[in-house]
């Protein structure tokens, strides 16, 4: 038992200085390239901090284990929202982009609307895990599309740089490099120690497999979006913050539940379709209105939509506890 409360621990400090050290890594890579930040959020802190979600999610699916594989990702989905971007906003609020109104969010939504559809008949089979991963590969490929030109246009009409020293940029270029992948190793191993020590704890006092994937094993894989969110906008990268968010979700979504239902079919528990789904699309469906009335309003999107998230996250703990017998 104190090995896995140690393994939490030195897990929790790991994880806080190597979500630093990623997100510097991603942040200068973005400058470098002139890569829109919100592009880095979706693409190397979306998909790169939902590792830990497909490692668990591949191995309980590997092991038979289907409640723990989609409760770790859509339950992943729905603290990412409620819980990451709610602390996030609540320290530092978040300028809301047209591109995020028009293209983001309206992808989001119609991705969770194929997760519920395919969900309709109580079983994922490697079908619906080959249409799932096919959406992720044309996703993420209209988001560096579209990005891209947006980042492009925005560009326009802005002095061009001096020219640097070379010798400079391939040593930025480098450190770039090195953080980002001693950063992204670090959150996964350490997300993996903190996942392992509460499993081990949650096993030890009797609680049931699908509360261990909806809550501990959620909240521990969620941990390096926490973290990484909260870095990225204390450094003033808001963008890269709302990109991480969405990426994950989509990644969690798409590529982390289609990997599982590819390994082997899974059949899906009821209470997964009548609270757990419902609650996923309520909270993006949230997330929607309080974006839509921040851009709208010409306002942050700031600490009254944050504690409004947090709210959710508390209900949606309290309706777990009380539907499922612990």
């Amino acid at each position: 038992m104190w090995l896995a409360v140690i393994a939490v621990l030195i897990g929790l400090a790991i994880l806080v200085w190597s979500a630093d050290l990623f997100v510097d890594g991603a942040t200068a890579l973005a400058k470098k390239f002139n890569v829109p930040g919100f592009l880095i959020g979706v693409l190397i802190l979306g998909v790169g901090t939902s590792a830990p979600e497909m490692v668990v999610s591949v191995l309980a699916a590997l092991e038979g284990s289907p409640d723990l594989a989609l409760g770790n990702a859509y339950g992943s989905n729905i603290i990412n929202i409620a819980l990451v971007l709610g602390a996030t906003v609540l320290i530092s609020p978040i300028i809301i982009r047209k591109g995020i109104i028009k293209r983001d969010l309206p992808l989001l939504v119609l991705i969770t609307m194929v997760a519920a559809w395919q969900l309709r008949d109580g079983q994922l089979d490697q079908a619906d895990g080959i249409v799932l991963i096919a959406l992720l590969v044309v996703t993420l490929g209209i988001q560096i599309v579209l990005s891209l030109r947006e980042g492009n246009h925005e560009h326009e009409g802005e002095p061009i740089a001096e020219s640097v020293d070379a010798e400079h940029i391939e040593q930025t270029l480098t450190r770039g490099l090195i953080s980002l992948v001693i950063g992204m190793l670090l959150l996964v191993i350490s997300s993996r120690a903190i996942v392992w020590g509460a499993v081990e704890l949650a096993t030890l006092w009797g609680v049931s497999e699908l509360v261990i994937g909806l809550t501990i094993v959620a909240v521990g894989t969620s941990l390096p979006e926490l973290v990484s969110s909260l870095s990225a906008a204390r450094k003033g990268e808001h963008d890269m913050a709302l990109g991480n968010i969405i990426g994950s979700n989509i990644f969690n979504t798409l590529g982390v539940v289609g990997l599982a239902a590819l390994i082997a079919p899974i059949t899906v528990s009821p209470i997964i379709l009548s609270r757990d789904i419902v609650a996923m699309g309520l909270v993006t469906l949230l997330l929607v209105v309080l974006c839509g009335f921040a851009f709208m309003s010409k306002r942050p999107f700031g600490r009254t939509s944050g504690s409004t998230l947090v709210l959710f996250f508390v209900g949606y703990t309290l309706w777990l506890i009380q539907t499922v017998n612990l």
